[in-house]
């Protein structure tokens, strides 16, 4: 079998997310790859230096996951990014970084697949989206539907006041939790308004609970 190139394998592993989300590999201080979307494009090219103010560059400083709005004070438009860093035998190595368009302003709605059309639901009204079945499920007051969408696509577009990932498989809406119980492991479980056990997983538990302060 022919060896990879770095793009040609990005290439393939940037099909596994939806074609909004922009994707770019760095080393410690330069752009190595850079796949832009439909939506988001920050017209990085390989070669470009990792500037001060970027996702990457915050995860790179910290050699720590960074995950946070990034103004267009940087790149010229504002975008969601999640950074990872990899290291080659100990040493800090680049990062891979996920970039997502920001929430648009004006959009209060998800729309769900009904038996006989769409339904847009409020995201007032929305409790929570679970992934199952390789779809993701949106729980209302009483209603109840699945959206194209990927969780990930979610977790930025949502209105961050309102939701917070809590699992590989959950979104939740932080109004309709009436109660959260501890767990094993430092895992909690929620309970929400419409009955619903929600779990926290433990790779989300220090997260959530900063948010919430708890």
């Amino acid at each position: 079998m022919e060896k990879f190139t770095l793009g040609s394998l990005l290439d393939v592993v940037g099909e596994l997310f939806s074609d909004e989300i922009s994707i770019a590999v760095s080393d410690r201080e330069h752009y190595l790859y850079y796949r832009p979307s439909k939506r988001v494009d920050l017209k990085i090219k390989p070669g470009d230096p990792v500037k001060p103010g970027t996702i990457a560059h915050k995860a790179l400083q910290t050699n720590q996951k960074a995950s946070e709005f990034i103004n267009r004070d940087v790149f010229g438009v504002p975008y969601h990014g999640m950074a990872v860093p990899f290291e080659n035998d100990g040493e800090l190595e680049g990062c891979v970084m996920a970039i997502y368009p920001t929430y648009t302003e004006g959009k209060s709605v998800v729309t769900v697949k009904s038996p006989d059309g769409w339904k847009p639901i409020p995201f007032s009204e929305v409790k929570y989206l679970e992934v199952k079945d390789r779809k993701t499920h949106v729980y209302g007051d009483g209603f109840s539907g699945t959206n194209k969408n990927p969780l990930q696509e979610f977790e930025y577009s949502l209105p961050r006041d309102q939701f917070i990932r809590c699992h590989r498989s959950f979104i939740v809406n932080v109004h309709h939790i009436t109660e959260i119980f501890p767990d094993t492991h430092s895992t909690f479980v929620l309970a929400m308004d419409n009955g619903a056990r929600i779990p926290v997983s433990q790779s989300y538990s220090s997260y959530f609970r900063k948010l919430l302060s708890f």
